[in-house]
């Protein structure tokens, strides 16, 4: 499956925004569609992801009050709605698909291109 992330911009810190991720297919039902992000001199982390075939959700700690993910299976995608966003929320976020839920990026076997996500002060 090929995916594609799109939704970043340039918010206030407090501001919200709404990442999107296609697929270019239906995920199989077994699979879990993630959210990473990597800033600047760090290592890729997990913020968040949702098993497609029956939409449980997981969160980092640091995003968990404040992100919410969400798929539209008739559109083959999941977003990532981002409130009350801070600073160190800036990062490049991709997301990811794989097989087996997991929270290293290392497991994850479709990667989509990054979008940006800067917050401003």
């Amino acid at each position: 499956v090929q995916l594609q992330a799109c939704g970043g911009g340039l918010v206030q810190a407090g501001g919200s925004l709404r990442l999107a991720c296609a697929a270019s297919r239906r995920p199989f039902s077994s699979h879990v569609v993630a959210w990473f992000r990597q800033a600047p001199v760090k290592a890729r982390e997990f913020v968040s992801a949702i098993r497609w075939g029956s939409g449980l959700r997981y969160y980092e700690d640091s995003v968990r009050d404040r992100f919410t993910i969400s798929k539209d299976s008739a559109e083959n995608m999941v977003y990532l709605q981002m409130n009350s966003l801070k600073p160190d929320d800036a990062a490049v976020y991709y997301c990811g698909a794989v097989a087996q839920y997991g929270t290293r990026d290392n497991v994850y076997r479709y990667w989509g291109q990054g979008t940006l996500v800067t917050v401003s002060s």
